[in-house]
């Protein structure tokens, strides 16, 4: 009985062995593989011995990780030199390193936000002379709109896009119902923004909402602190009283 006992155990071993045995050859057998496909893209050196392949691998993922924090530093470089392009006024350059710097970080919700800005700018600096089509104009209107969602897709807190692209449908656009979820929206997040409530303000006036509106300039010569803005809250509000009771 013990000397089957003992068998059993030695069998036991040889399978375990084996086992991983085959498990270390399939792993040594798969990184040779990927070295060999490495150079294969572009070496003159072919990896021959298992040492070989091991330091094929190791060089690789060094160079690998060097573009990786490389191509990070590159995207940074961009987004800054963007905005002090911004920051300078130079808005058709800006937006052109922003383009740039999307393409390393196409996530970050600012870039898609400060490419808004620079191309409302670029809209407005577009003069319609005699026989003008409006094609470039309205290009850049889209484009800044299109940067505004996209930053608010990607960040749905991120305030400075929705009060921008609230502001682009109201004045510009004339677009006040696509203004006011976004405005609204901004208002659940910062409940005394008065700058956003003007805005919001001005979109519901524009949809003939007007006591809407004038609960908002309500709350604007209450809430702020600023008397020039509380003084545009009164006429405001006295304009839209006229219109409502003759």
């Amino acid at each position: 009985m013990k000397t089957k006992v003992i068998a059993l155990v030695v069998i036991m071993a040889i399978i375990v062995l084996a086992f991983f045995g085959a498990s270390r050859y399939q792993t040594n057998k798969n990184r040779g593989e990927f070295a060999k496909r490495i150079f294969a893209l572009g070496s003159d050196i072919q990896p021959v011995t298992m040492d070989e392949l091991r330091a094929s691998i190791a060089a690789y993922e060094k160079k690998i990780e060097q573009h990786v924090a490389d191509a990070a530093k590159t995207g940074s470089y961009w987004k800054i030199l963007a905005i002090r392009l911004q920051d300078r006024g130079l808005h058709g350059e800006a937006l052109q390193a922003l383009q740039s710097a999307i393409y390393y970080t196409p996530e970050d919700p600012s870039l898609h936000y400060h490419t808004g800005i620079s191309a409302g700018i670029m809209a407005k600096s577009v003069h319609l002379f005699p026989g003008m089509e409006t094609i470039e104009r309205d290009n850049f209107f889209y484009l800044a709109e299109e940067a505004f969602l996209r930053a608010i897709e990607l960040d749905s807190r991120y305030l400075k896009p929705r009060y921008s692209i609230g502001v682009l449908y109201v004045f510009e656009l004339e677009r006040p119902e696509d203004a006011i979820p976004h405005l609204e929206h901004y208002l659940t997040i910062s409940r005394n923004d008065v700058d956003t409530m003007f805005v919001l303000a001005r979109a519901f006036y524009m949809q003939r909402r007007f006591q809407e509106a004038v609960n908002l300039y309500d709350r604007i010569i209450t809430l702020s602190k600023d008397e020039q803005k509380k003084t545009d809250a009164q006429e405001n509000r006295q304009l839209i009283m006229g219109q409502m009771y003759g």
